[in-house]
């Protein structure tokens, strides 16, 4: 049995994982994110808690287009990596993703081995097809431009990277 269930976030939750991010965004392992951005947000969030309620992981669902969404701020407190936390919050979000209609999952990330592990592939220079990609393009979500690989978010990307699931 695990010591540790996974949950949809509150907003009650975003000092927690604030607190879970930031390590990672000093190291330059995740983009960080703005309070005000993560309490817009937390209804795409799931978070990892033990029984006590301590918060010890994190990860978002973004919804891009009608069949794709993103898997974001995937985070796991150190002391619980290599125990099944990022992994019971991934296999929460795809579930979440198939009940939005969603097909396909991407990810932007230097955790290789462990998307890879859970069924993601490098997607090489893939985007969308044109009239897709003519609507994404209006989008002022960081995400999207990672997706797209614009050069405007070539510094956030660099080491990263774009990883795809097909549902």
């Amino acid at each position: 049995m695990a010591d540790f269930t996974v949950r949809r976030a509150r907003t009650s939750d975003i000092p927690s994982i604030l607190a879970l991010v930031e390590p990672l965004v000093t190291r330059r392992i995740l983009l960080g994110k703005e309070r005000v951005d993560l309490y817009g947000a937390v209804q795409e969030f799931r978070v990892a808690e033990t029984a006590d309620g301590e918060v010890i992981g994190c990860g978002g669902l973004h919804v891009m287009w009608e069949d794709l969404g993103e898997v974001r701020t995937l985070a796991v407190a150190d002391p619980w990596l290599g125990r099944g936390v990022g992994h019971a919050l991934l296999t929460v979000l795809e579930a979440d993703a198939r009940e939005l209609g969603l097909t396909r999952l991407f990810c932007l990330t230097f955790e290789v081995a462990f998307f890879g592990r859970n069924g993601f592939e490098d997607m090489g220079d893939e985007t969308v097809d044109p009239e897709v990609y003519a609507e994404l393009v209006r989008s002022h979500d960081e995400g999207v431009a990672e997706f797209l690989d614009l050069a405007r978010v070539k510094q956030n990307t660099l080491g990263n990277t774009r990883m795809l699931k097909v549902l």
